[in-house]
């Protein structure tokens, strides 16, 4: 715009600026938003993996909390010799019977077996016979006299009497019990013989009460040991006789050293021995262990024996692949020779070595976990490798080298840093590899980590694989555990890569 044409401006066009307004720098209202923060936040809108995360929170949940609060006083050991008979239960919940936890199965009976389930009901009160879909049919496949019975039985009712040794203060206890209670747990046997025998049993009614003559116990002499332990000998028809003598306990031993064997109820002295009545939310085991509390205390192990393993791998990887990464040349050419021989070892091959040459200097777990070490942080050296051949050559690395930085601080202050979202990925991946790979060997038999008081999970899988067609339960349950977790780590495992990655800030 010309002189002459801003003189023709009128005043009254212009004005003065109020400098009141005049921006200047503020201090940010928010809090500003940290590296692990935004990891955090970018991490959420990830939902497969928050639903993963959630998932593997409540296992761990599992593995750590129910071996405290659960009944475990019958489940943990296997040093009381009744924990055999309560084998092979399956699941039973009174809470969730709805969804099918009843204890129930149906079977495909003959007639001796059905009118043994029969006696059961009719001895104990405990009828293990639901419902009977089907009676008296013949099977054209089997003999003309045979007769078949489809019922649906109470597995627990199912599991009807047993012989068992007791010491005079244990069986004067569970007397005392049963007169508190009214709770019968000792019943009488069918005495067939009367001649003369050390070992004395005494006379009893059908009700397990011992007959008394001038104020004695009357006793029966036989001369062999009952070895009949299953439950229809009292209710068969041909053994439905009322005057026939019942044997009510076997007097043995010397006096000094007397002991007692009485036939029982295996329910109602599970409760007498427990304080509840058996009930196995996830079954029991061939060897009669409560399949939730030892689930959950294989899981720890397995959780334990993964973060351990994940934690020294971690450290030797990232501190090898560091030094190959920053250095390269001669040293990364040189380690990288050590690492080829070294990932050249096949793991199984490893793993059994050690379990047969180490395992009885050290135990098992220490063999295995060896074994783990050995080779394990190959791949976390590897990923820390190559992220410091991405990063070293960067600007601000080559700044902070000028400002006279040294060598640690730069791999460690600056390089280390920005490869923190691989490692991390790279160790929690880690997690469900130990754990599947642990499970892969235990059930292939190379490793044996069962015990009274310790399992794992690839341990359960194992001992169930034997049931799969008969007791499938047994195995279902820890198959069901290991598949959920290594999903969920699988995909928390993506969302983590994901929200550590920093060339994936913004695309959201």
């Amino acid at each position: 715009m010309s002189e002459k044409n801003m003189k023709e401006i009128p005043a009254s066009k212009f004005a003065f600026v109020d400098m009141s307004d005049r921006m200047h720098d503020r201090k940010l209202e928010t809090k500003p938003v940290g590296y692990f923060k935004d990891v955090a936040m970018r991490f959420a809108r990830n939902r497969g993996s928050v639903v993963a995360a959630g998932i593997i929170f409540l296992l761990v949940c599992f593995a750590v909390f129910v071996p405290i609060f659960a009944e475990t006083t019958y489940s943990r050991a296997l040093t009381d010799t009744m924990y055999l008979n309560y084998g092979k239960l399956p699941p039973k919940s009174k809470a969730l019977a709805w969804l099918g936890l009843d204890g129930m199965a149906e079977y495909t009976v003959n007639t001796h077996d059905y009118y043994a389930l029969r006696a059961i009901g009719e001895e104990t009160g405990l009828d293990p016979v639901v419902e009977v879909y089907r009676e008296a049919y013949q099977d054209p496949t089997a003999s003309q006299n045979a007769r078949f019975y489809d019922v649906k039985v109470d597995t627990y009712y199912r599991m009807g009497m047993l012989y068992l040794t007791m010491t005079p203060a244990e069986y004067e206890a569970l007397q005392v019990w049963q007169d508190e209670t009214g709770i019968q747990v000792i019943y009488p046997a069918v005495s067939d013989a009367k001649q003369t025998d050390p070992n004395v049993w005494y006379q009893a009614d059908r009700k397990g009460a011992p007959t008394i003559k001038d104020g004695h116990l009357v006793p029966i002499y036989r001369t062999t040991t009952p070895t009949d332990t299953s439950y229809h000998s009292l209710r068969i028809p041909s053994d439905n006789d009322p005057e026939k003598p019942y044997a009510y306990a076997k007097v043995t031993g010397t006096a000094s050293a007397r002991s007692y064997v009485v036939r029982i109820c295996k329910y109602n002295f599970f409760l007498y021995r427990y304080g509840f009545e058996p009930e196995f939310m996830f079954g029991t085991s061939a060897r009669g262990q409560d399949i939730l509390t030892r689930l959950a205390s294989g899981a720890r192990f397995s959780f334990l024996l993964a973060l351990f393993v994940s934690s020294i791998n971690l450290t030797i990887g990232a501190l090898y692949g560091a030094v190959e990464g920053y250095y390269g040349g001669a040293t990364d050419l040189l380690m990288e020779r050590i690492a080829d021989v070294l990932g050249g070892i096949p793991f199984i091959v490893v793993t059994t070595l050690f379990q047969l040459h180490l395992a009885n200097k050290v135990g098992p777990i220490v063999a295995l976990l060896f074994a783990f070490v050995l080779t394990g942080w190959l791949g976390m050296a590897s990923r820390v490798r190559v992220q410091f051949y991405r990063f070293k050559g960067q600007e601000y690395i080559l700044a902070a080298r000028t400002l006279g930085a040294s060598d640690g601080r730069l791999m460690f202050k600056h390089i280390f840093p920005n490869s923190m979202g691989t490692i991390i990925t790279g160790s929690v991946l880690v997690i469900p590899g130990v754990i599947f790979s642990e499970s892969s060997l235990t059930y292939l038999g190379i490793i044996n980590l069962e015990s009274s008081t310790m399992t794992s999970v690839g341990t359960m899988l194992a001992n169930g694989r034997a049931y799969l067609s008969t007791d499938p339960y047994i195995i279902m349950f820890p198959a069901l555990f290991i598949s959920l977790l290594m999903i969920s780590f699988n995909l928390f495992g993506n969302g983590l890569r994901d929200a550590f990655n920093p060339s994936l800030r913004g695309v959201e």
